[in-house]
């Protein structure tokens, strides 16, 4: 009888302390996952490729619309995916402004908006673009691979997506989307 209380001892340790081991290698994997966050980054199947053939009507009266040949004049540019309805969209506008004063041409592509609607927003958000494309249907949208607004690509001079941008421009992303344009005035990124 004295043999069985003691060859029990050892399972009653383990059986006490194995649930405080599981949970100091699950805390482990916790405080790990939030000291070292995975890459959020998505990189795109479309960046490397040439724009697809667009031939876009203006969306305002004031500007332009917009055709994949604007995109391969030499000059690198960015293309900004937006519309009126979308807050990001109205957040993103005075970056937007910052990289047209510091001379890189923003082309925009306006999705599924009024015209009244996009005049009031460009009115009160500024207008940075120097053509505007309608795209009613998101034809375009889908064919570059965005999957919403606002999204913002660097095309270099001879038509080829060098970087898209998912989200709204923050002024920290600014240096970010420069250095990009400088990068694709020799044909990469």
């Amino acid at each position: 009888m004295s043999g069985e209380p003691q060859s029990s001892r050892p399972n009653l340790r383990l059986g006490l302390w194995l649930p405080l081991l599981v949970f100091a290698g699950l805390f482990a994997l916790f405080v790990h996952g939030l000291t070292n966050p995975a890459d959020s980054n998505v990189p795109s199947a479309f960046v490397g490729n040439p724009l697809p053939q667009f031939d876009l009507s203006a969306a305002t009266t004031d500007r332009p619309g917009l055709a994949t040949r604007a995109f391969r004049t030499g000059k690198p540019k960015l293309l900004n995916v937006f519309a009126s309805w979308c807050v990001p969209c109205a957040a993103e506008a005075p970056q937007l402004a910052a990289l047209a004063q510091a001379g890189v041409e923003v082309d925009g592509v306006a999705i599924h908006d009024k015209p009244d609607d996009l005049a009031r927003f460009l009115a009160s958000n500024g207008n940075p673009y120097a053509a505007i494309g309608r795209d009613d249907r998101r034809v375009v949208q889908i064919a570059i691979g965005s999957s919403g607004v606002p999204e913002t690509y660097v095309i270099d001079g001879r038509g080829v997506i060098r970087y898209q941008h998912i989200g709204d421009i923050r002024p920290e992303d600014v240096p970010t989307l420069l250095a990009r344009v400088k990068a694709a005035q020799g044909g990469g990124a």
